[in-house]
């Protein structure tokens, strides 16, 4: 059965959040093409992680056999996630842009599962497997705007996910979110719409590959 590892990291429910929207979609497409697959659903607003600590740091360097209670209790929670993010076909990522970067609730993921040996460094676990991250952000960062300078989210996100633990990374980017609440972006509403309407159609579309390529 194919599993689908689903991270939502909004702060706001589905109604009032772009990336939700679009995860949302992309899971309902995704259990079409799977009724019998798997959905392991992390919504990192509702149930955030602890970030990492030394106790958790250190128990992902040293022996298992070494580990005091605390770090038994610590790195299981690693162990967790590593073996989710192992068990995937297909990783669906939600990373709106708080401050110019992604939310710490996701930041706190990754410094989780990020396993040097094991789900990161020369022969990361989970190599290969396709990630899709839904980057949305309230006005636009694209090549060639006047706030492409501050785009942390995707560079940040392809370096982590590709260049550290070997994960086939691609895009979806919603962007003008803010453009139909704030009156200063009314002129870009139709253009939010637009990029709204694709990234909904990006994510079908992606599904549909990846259930070819896991047919083939």
């Amino acid at each position: 059965m194919a599993t689908l590892l689903l991270i939502d990291s909004s702060v706001f429910p589905e109604g009032g959040s772009a990336s939700r929207s679009v995860t949302a979609a992309f899971r309902t497409a995704w259990e079409e093409q799977h009724p019998d697959g798997t959905v392991i659903h992390r919504d990192l607003a509702a149930d955030p992680l602890p970030h990492l600590d030394g106790v958790a740091a250190s128990a992902g360097f040293s022996d298992p056999a070494t580990h005091t209670p605390e770090q038994q209790a610590a790195f299981a929670l690693r162990v967790e996630l590593a073996e989710e993010l192992e068990r995937a076909d297909a990783v669906v990522i939600a990373a709106p842009m708080y401050n110019f970067t992604i939310p710490s609730t996701l930041k706190a993921w990754l410094d989780q599962v990020i396993i040097m040996g094991r789900t990161a460094g020369e022969t990361p676990s989970a190599k290969g497997t396709p990630v899709t991250v839904v980057a949305s952000r309230g006005g636009s960062y694209a090549p060639g705007t006047p706030r492409e300078p501050f785009e942390y989210v995707q560079n940040y996100l392809e370096a982590v996910l590709n260049g550290g633990m070997g994960l086939d990374v691609d895009f979806i980017v919603p962007e003008l979110t803010m453009a139909p609440s704030n009156p200063a972006m009314a002129e870009l509403v139709p253009l939010y719409e637009t990029s709204r309407e694709k990234a909904l159609q990006e994510a079908a579309t992606k599904v549909k590959a990846l259930a070819e390529n896991l047919a083939a």
